[in-house]
């Protein structure tokens, strides 16, 4: 009996864990108020900033010399996948799953959060600065404590590849005005 106790306490902790990580790596387009993220007006995402940089930003990745067009020839498989929180598969993927997979599949492990994966790469501050493979961050996206509450990765054009709640894995103008105004930095995770 208290082997079955144990046992039913332990499962109970690693649903526990489970439900907490699906629900932070969440990425949906629910329409939120919009003001410039580089005009702070409050003190409440200035705070997450300075905590986000505190903890750490730009840590390398092994990327093996795979090259961006790989990287984009691989996340366009993923076209039309339906969105749900917490996937990495065919079957269904949230935002920061779909970066996950990609460069999984190229042999680079990046963690299944869209704020964690932020940390990787070098800081690119604006959008015309950004090259074919680079990650784009995004936030205000949903309501949370956490900044980075959206990922991607940008194809060139002013076209990035993301997970829409809407449309499942999609192609989107970083310039639609709904994203550029959401937008913070990308990465380059690629030389």
């Amino acid at each position: 009996m208290k082997k079955i106790l144990i046992e039913t306490k332990t499962k109970s902790v690693v649903l526990l864990i489970v439900a907490c990580q699906l629900f932070n790596t969440f990425c949906t387009r629910q329409h939120l108020p919009v003001s410039s993220f580089h005009n702070i007006e409050g003190h409440s995402e200035e705070k997450k900033l300075n905590s986000f940089l505190g903890a750490g930003v730009e840590k390398k990745a092994d990327t093996h010399k795979i090259n961006a067009d790989e990287i984009i020839v691989t996340a366009r498989k993923f076209l039309g996948v339906p969105h749900c929180m917490g996937g990495t598969t065919m079957k269904c993927m949230d935002c920061s799953g779909l970066v996950y997979a990609v460069f999984a599949k190229h042999g680079i492990i990046l963690p299944h959060n869209s704020e964690d994966q932020a940390r990787y790469g070098k800081i690119v501050s604006a959008i015309d600065k950004l090259r074919r493979g680079d990650l784009v961050f995004f936030v205000r996206s949903y309501k949370t404590r956490h900044l980075i509450t959206h990922t991607g990765i940008f194809l060139g054009n002013d076209q990035f590849i993301h997970t829409s709640s809407r449309n499942g894995v999609t192609i989107t103008s970083i310039n639609d005005k709904y994203w550029k105004e959401k937008f913070i930095f990308g990465t380059r995770i690629l030389e």
